[in-house]
């Protein structure tokens, strides 16, 4: 894998950061270097010849697209009524009467 597509600990810190991981000053090198295996795996990847490879099953297929006579088909996409919001606002613990209120559990 060449030097300019490797991950840097400035890219380590940005994604930590990102994903809002907290990652000690003794992780980050571990995460650079497994970070810089999984793209060194799929720069290998990248490298194969699948042209002639016949993909894997497809979801249309499965559902009987396709010109195949198998699987299930899907339901009509029709538009149906929903629950009413009063109804289940007033089940609710804690609402403002168009949405649940909830206690904040990210810190940032």
């Amino acid at each position: 894998m060449s030097e300019q597509t490797s991950v840097t600990i400035e890219d380590v810190r940005r994604v930590a950061e990102l994903a809002n991981l907290e990652l000690t000053a003794e992780e980050e090198p571990r995460m650079q270097r497994d970070l810089n295996a999984i793209l060194g795996h799929i720069a290998q990847l990248n490298e194969l010849d699948t042209k002639d490879v016949v993909p894997m099953a497809q979801v249309g297929e499965m559902l009987g697209g396709a010109g195949h006579d198998w699987g299930e088909t899907l339901r009509e996409d029709v538009v149906r009524p929903s629950l009413d919001r009063a109804v289940v606002m007033a089940t609710a613990p804690e609402t403002d009467g168009r949405f649940f209120k909830v206690p904040k559990v990210i810190e940032r």
